[in-house]
Formats: structure tokens, sequence, C-alpha cells
């Protein structure tokens, strides 16, 4: 898996997880609507960390939680 499709359903998972829409987490982060859109799309083959950072801030949560899933793993990233 690449590290964009780790993002990606990462994602998908948190929106699930806090019962939120993409418009929500938005609202929450201040990153564009666009731009989630096309992280879950997989339009980005990079994502700034900063970005990474305001879409954990926006849904209460460290770095260290975002990046809390086997997702992430070392053996599962291309």
């Amino acid at each position: 898996m690449k590290l964009s499709d780790a993002l990606a359903e990462r994602i998908e998972e948190l929106l699930q997880e806090h019962k939120i829409t993409q418009y929500k987490l938005s609202q929450m982060s201040g990153i564009s609507q666009s731009t989630i859109c096309d992280i879950r799309l997989k339009r980005y083959k990079t994502v700034n960390l900063m970005t990474i950072y305001e879409l954990a801030d926006g849904l209460n949560i460290g770095l260290d939680e975002f990046f809390d899933s086997p997702l992430f793993k070392r053996e599962n990233i291309e």
C-alpha cells in the first residue's frame, strides 16, 4: 500500500469514528473541503505534515493518535 492510500483510508476511518462528514471536518480543521477530497481520492502523492496536523487538531486528536493505525506500519507501506 502506498502512503497516500493509507492516508486516504485513515481519513475515512476517522470520519466514521467521529461520525462527521468531509464538510464538517473542513469546518473543524480549516482545511478546504477540496483538499480533503483530493486526499481521499488519492490525487496527491505527498501531503504536507501541517495539513495532517490541522486535520488531526480539528478532530481534537494528536498526530500520535492520527498515525496510531496498522495502516502506517512499516511492513504495510511500499
